[in-house]
């Protein structure tokens, strides 16, 4: 041990060490000046040099900010992001056990599927949209060939939360979900599904207690992936959402017409969100790891 500690570095160390923390500073550079920023004084602005340390801007965000409801925002981002997870990580566990199978034409619907992930992401939303639209008009016709005009009048769309805005999501959430899948199940030792099947469990046993254990780490990361990547999304929600905002959205539009720190208070309070989301995904990572481990 103490040769180790009285060994010089490479001569390459110390500018790889310099290049690290320059990277490192840009990555978390900005979002650290958000946090310090709203926590500025009554008389703080959006700029350096940082006027007193309160809680001010934050009391300000909570009484609102203008026109905007940022409170309905908050609610509509959190209830899309939970059921976006929800759908993630129940057709990614679907999918990955069904590709532990051949199936026919496995290959051309696992592309399919990931082909979102290098397409534009604003065309997909414009094209989500479109097809909505495009809904909307053939069931007006249809409520106008059969003469219901009560129903007629109080359509309005079919674009959404839980339609359009959730489909263009998935289209996110989902690949990276398979991937996660695929990778976990080619790594899975089908022997522990033999052993239960030979102790006369049923398949839907064996995958309770024996499968679902196993990869029960890997579905909270799904999981946390689904939310995480919902909770931001801009580009795919801005053409297929309708006529209400998420938060990121809202975000986006407040950036040119707010312009005192609480749009700081909003971005640590947003993050805060999604780091707290990541603690519980990676603490019940850890549990379900530890568990399964004492099982074994």
């Amino acid at each position: 041990m103490s040769n180790r500690i009285g060994e010089k570095r490479a001569a390459g160390f110390w500018p790889l060490a310099l290049v690290f923390a320059l990277f490192v500073l840009f990555l978390y550079g900005p979002m650290i000046t958000i946090f310090v920023l709203s926590f500025q004084g009554p008389e703080g602005g959006l700029t350096f040099p940082l006027r007193g340390v309160s809680l001010h801007w934050f009391y300000k965000l909570a009484e609102g900010l203008g026109t905007v409801d940022i409170g309905a925002a908050f609610r509509r981002s959190l209830a899309l992001g939970a059921v976006v997870m929800a759908f993630t990580v129940v057709l990614s566990v679907l999918a990955g056990l069904a590709f532990r199978k051949k199936l026919a034409g496995s290959n051309a619907l696992f592309f399919v599927t990931v082909a979102s992930l290098i397409m534009p992401s604003i065309i997909i939303s414009l094209g989500i949209g479109l097809q909505f639209r495009l809904l909307d008009t053939g069931i007006k016709e249809a409520l106008t060939a059969m003469d219901a005009t009560g129903a007629l009048e109080n359509y309005g769309t079919a674009l959404g939360l839980f339609t359009s805005a959730l489909g263009a999501h998935l289209t996110w959430t989902l690949p990276f979900g398979l991937l996660i899948m695929f990778a976990v199940f080619n790594r899975f030792n089908p022997a522990y599904e033999e052993a239960a099947r030979d102790l006369g469990a049923t398949p839907w046993q064996t995958f309770r207690h024996v499968v679902l254990p196993l990869i029960g780490p890997s579905i909270v990361g799904i999981g946390m992936f689904g939310f995480t990547l919902s909770w931001d999304e801009i580009a795919r929600t801005s053409q297929a959402i309708g006529d209400v905002n998420t938060l990121p959205l809202e975000l986006q539009g407040l950036t040119s017409t707010v312009t005192t720190p609480s749009i700081y208070a909003l971005g640590t309070v947003t993050t805060i969100v999604s780091l707290g989301v990541m603690a519980v995904a990676l603490g019940g990572a850890s549990l379900l790891r530890r568990r399964s481990t004492r099982r074994s």
